[in-house]
């Protein structure tokens, strides 16, 4: 007589599996996260620019290459044994979790699409960046839906060869997209510059502050940049971030003076001027003001005018209140 007692999971089918299932979210969430990031930069908003390695990209790449191994490691371990024990395809461990990949897989498609419909139905632009990321989830999510609903319907000789191109596929898509993604965001190297050549302006805002309020506190420009060092206010002068040599100063009148530092790249096209050169100051900015610039060093003429900087002690006091 046939036994119809059900296979018993064992603790090495429940961590074969839920590993598999695991490190294939992890995978498909760094997959789009990257995708997303690609698209940002292909078609960047008007007036931004975002390092895209400083938020979560880097981290995106890392889990790919690390989880994305693990996950087809995984699955050809668990093939191998379905195709040895069939009767393993009817673990209760299995089924919940294709299961549930499946249910996630279909719902995130079904809502993508209800967002898509709706942004179309409530007279939205649907730029060209929105439409290609919700390809991009459909077409991943896709993949991932029809591979589990084919191999839960076939045998595992049947599915063998879908399993084998499925690696193939995913793992060459992969690939790609991480390579695209260096291509269009550049290395992390070049980002690292762009952020030191912000650190640069942001140093040369600061100190042209502190020059401001070295004015209005004592009529004058200071001689040197040691002169406006103060470390009752806490104030410390920045430097430069990789060679941490002072950023260069030079008097050129009564009222004008330059600020100079050198730079690694040029300023990246997109970025919002108004934002990004604007020092914080109670006053007006100084007329003209740029911090845009090209690689290599590069000078900024400053000119004060007294009117929109008057001295401290002529501005007026409220009077105590009795």
């Amino acid at each position: 007589m046939e036994s119809t007692q059900k296979p018993r999971t064992s603790p090495k089918d429940f961590f074969l599996y839920f590993g598999a299932i695991v490190t294939l979210y992890i995978s498909v969430a760094s997959i789009l996260t990257l995708l997303f990031e690609v698209i940002n930069q292909l078609y960047p908003k008007p007036f931004e620019y975002v390092d895209p390695y400083a938020g979560g990209v880097s981290l995106a790449i890392a889990m790919l290459i690390v989880a994305f191994p693990l996950y087809l490691l995984f699955m050809r371990i668990t093939s191998r044994s379905e195709s040895e024990f069939p009767e393993k395809r009817e673990l209760s461990v299995r089924k919940w979790l294709v299961y549930l990949t499946l249910f996630i897989a279909g719902a995130v498609i079904a809502v993508d699409l209800i967002v898509l419909l709706q942004t179309f139905l409530a007279g939205q632009e649907i730029t060209l960046a929105f439409a290609l990321k919700v390809i991009s989830i459909i077409l991943v999510l896709s993949s991932v839906f029809w591979y589990y609903i084919y191999g839960m319907c076939h045998l595992p000789l049947e599915s063998a060869g879908i399993h084998q191109r499925f690696a193939y596929g995913s793992g060459a898509f992969v690939i790609l997209a991480v390579v695209v993604g260096f291509f269009v965001m550049g290395s992390p190297y070049a980002q690292k510059e762009k952020r030191f050549d912000a650190n640069r302006v942001d140093g040369l805002q600061t100190i042209q502050n502190q020059i401001i309020y070295y004015w209005q506190a004592k009529q004058k420009l200071p001689a040197v940049l040691d002169d406006i060092k103060d470390s009752l206010s806490g104030f410390v002068m920045p430097v430069d971030p990789t060679t941490e040599a002072q950023y260069e100063y030079l008097v050129k009148g009564k009222y004008s003076f330059q600020l100079c530092a050198t730079f690694s790249k040029e300023t990246p096209e997109g970025m919002a001027v108004d934002d990004f050169s604007r020092p914080v100051s109670v006053y007006k900015t100084l007329a003209n003001e740029n911090w845009q610039h090209g690689a290599g060093r590069v000078c900024f003429d400053r000119a004060l005018d007294p009117e929109l900087y008057p001295p401290i002690n002529t501005i007026v006091k409220p009077a105590p209140v009795r």
